[in-house]
């Protein structure tokens, strides 16, 4: 290797992390998505530990959900974290409130929770890294890691693997405090898991995949072959026409 050519690689390992970096800030929603993510939880339970209402905690809970997908609406940005959110809130309602137990507010969460971290193990066991179905499109990959790319998809089982098993640590802590803790506690408790554990799995899933191969292009690939048969059939066309005219002039 030239001192030449190691700029142009550190070069190329900078644009991979920096691609990796934007693709994980999309895909998870970033500090926005954050923040909507914590904001009807926080805003319940700090109604509930003032004035113990649940009806009160509940509603206005689902009302800044709401109020989070107007201003996505309004400033026409992407609104899949807003209503992701809206529907867990109005889940955690009508449990509550069907039950009359705060508690359930937080149930349908952390069942997701579960189920989510047990979903990202059992695909990767099963050679389907659940984090690689959820990336592949915003790289641009699509499934073409599972074949084509195995340093990649190596790295998507690393980071599913991490996902789940911060994830089912997390109900590990949370659901022993739904049957022994009261609302207030759990509440607090879970709204204080809601960011570190979620940054660490980013965090985590950024380390395996800013080490991994770069991903296929599966959409520029698509582009080209395109390309390649327009040209082809412009050259055939071409071709004919010029054997259409020495037939005439013969």
């Amino acid at each position: 290797m030239t001192s030449l050519d190691k700029p142009t690689e550190d070069t190329q390992h900078s644009d991979a992390r920096a691609v990796t970096e934007a693709a994980l800030f999309e895909a998870f929603g970033g500090v926005r998505g954050m923040v909507e993510t914590v904001l009807p939880g926080l805003l319940f339970v700090t109604i509930y530990t003032i004035n113990k209402d649940l009806h009160l905690s509940a509603i206005a809970a689902l009302a800044v959900s709401l109020i989070l997908v107007v201003v996505r609406l309004v400033m026409r940005d992407t609104v899949k974290h807003a209503f992701s959110g809206v529907f867990g809130v109005a889940f955690g309602v009508v449990f509550a409130m069907m039950t009359g137990n705060a508690k359930d507010f937080y149930l349908p969460g952390m069942l997701y929770t579960l189920g989510l971290g047990l979903a990202y193990i059992i695909t990767t066991l099963c050679g389907v890294p659940l984090i690689g179905l959820i990336l592949g499109p915003v790289f641009k990959e699509n499934l073409s890691w599972r074949t084509r790319n195995p340093g990649r998809k190596k790295a998507y089982a690393k980071a599913s693997y991490a996902w789940g098993a911060i994830l089912l640590a997390k109900c590990a802590i949370l659901f022993p405090l739904y049957w022994w803790a009261d609302t207030t506690q759990l509440g607090w408790v879970l709204v204080s898991l809601k960011i570190p554990p979620f940054l660490l799995a980013v965090w985590l899933t950024w380390v395996f995949l800013a080490k991994a191969p770069a991903p296929i292009d599966v959409f520029a690939e698509m582009e080209a072959a395109e390309k390649a048969e327009e040209e082809r059939k412009a050259a055939e066309r071409e071709e004919e026409a010029a054997g259409s005219r020495h037939r005439r002039e013969a």
